[in-house]
């Protein structure tokens, strides 16, 4: 007897199982010995139905989005760091140093270019929140920003819906690119870096989804209502489940019902950020290409003399990180107080330093202005 594993696959899923069932050989062996016992018989191979396979399938891919959700959204006390987890951090400090400690080299690799600010907003301009509605701009912060805003070109770049997130930060002389970069629109009162031509500056790639997405929100807010703490907002390109109020008990059953509605809607994939589901177009479009299409109506796109900033926290913010990376060109910057995977190259711990960061750097910008007309 042999076993042999055959692997099946879901194509809704893309996952892979690998099972284990029993064959019978048929091959006799070369040396027979005429007193030996003939082995038992093989127990009879189980084959599993497609029903059940697909239970199997879909009990993985639940599972596979719990542990996902638990990885980018810690809820428990940290207990001291072991001896490792110090080491860890300390490599993760060297590669990823702090933009506050690092300033002077920033602004020196800026010398003789355009800086131009790309901002994401909760986690980074404001604080993370149990409630998504109450994710307010502190005075000093929106004070600080529209003083960048009025020396560089500056943009918020936000899973929200664009007008929410206006509503919040209330600066007409920024760029705002909502619903991770599907909804583009330039300063409501014009800006002086674009050309008279150029001044409309209004990009929404996904146009056609907004009646799935009223769809999808819809579904989503009935078949979640019996889990406290669940909160759908339409964010008008994509719909964001936010589950910081659920028990994490009950992150198993949310999963399922995101699912079971996922699945009609083969157009629409999931993506996550901090302690939030959110479903969006499966386009080819992401902050990443906001950050480029801002960049080519600013007139920066084939220039070498244009040095892109880019703060943010979230998972969906290493999309415009990967851009600068492969660009060459400027920084990304990411707010975490905890090592993680990121592709930016520098650090800020949380919102109260990236406010710090923005004052050093319209002081820095009026200091410099006086001697050089370009930075």
């Amino acid at each position: 007897m042999t076993k042999r594993n055959v692997v099946v696959s879901d194509p809704r899923s893309g996952q892979n199982m690998a099972i284990t069932v029993a064959a019978i050989s048929n091959a006799s062996p070369v040396f027979a010995s005429s007193t030996a016992q003939k082995p038992p018989p093989a127990p009879p191979a189980r084959f599993i139905a497609i029903s059940e396979k697909k239970q199997i399938l879909r009990e993985l891919e639940i599972s596979s989005w719990v542990e996902s959700m638990r990885a980018s959204s810690p809820t428990h006390v940290h207990s001291p760091s072991p001896p490792d987890d110090d080491h860890r951090s300390s490599s993760w400090m060297l590669n990823h140093p702090s933009a506050l400690e690092m300033f002077e080299e920033i602004t020196s690799a800026s010398k003789g270019k355009q800086i131009v600010m790309f901002l994401d907003y909760d986690g980074t301009l404001s604080p993370i929140v149990d409630d998504p509605d109450r994710a307010f701009m502190s005075d000093p912060m929106r004070r600080v920003v529209r003083k960048v805003a009025t020396l560089f070109p500056t943009a918020i770049v936000s899973g929200r819906c664009r007008d929410k997130v206006y509503d919040f930060v209330r600066i007409a002389e920024l760029y705002y690119a909502g619903s991770h970069g599907m909804d583009i629109k330039g300063p409501a009162k014009g800006s002086k870096y674009l050309k008279e031509e150029s001044q409309n500056v209004f990009f929404q790639p996904a146009g056609e989804f907004l009646p799935m997405i009223d769809e999808v929100q819809k579904a989503l807010q009935e078949k979640t209502k019996s889990i406290l703490g669940a909160n759908v907002e339409n964010n008008k390109f994509c719909v964001s489940v936010h589950y910081r109020r659920v028990d994490e008990k009950k992150w198993n059953d949310l999963a399922n019902e995101v699912r079971a509605v996922l699945k009609e809607y083969p157009k629409l994939g999931l993506t996550q950020g901090r302690k939030v589901l959110e479903i969006r177009p499966i386009i080819k479009w992401d902050k990443g290409n906001a950050l480029e299409f801002l960049l080519q109506s600013l007139g920066f796109s084939e220039s070498n003399n244009v040095f892109p900033v880019y703060i943010g926290d979230d998972r969906t913010d290493e999309d415009a990180f990967k851009v600068l990376k492969d660009r060459g060109q400027g920084f990304g910057i990411v707010v975490s107080k905890v090592p993680k995977q990121t592709l930016a190259s520098y650090h800020l711990r949380e919102p109260s330093e990236v406010m710090e960061f923005l004052e050093r750097l319209v002081k820095w910008k009026r200091l410099s202005s006086g001697r050089r007309s370009l930075i």
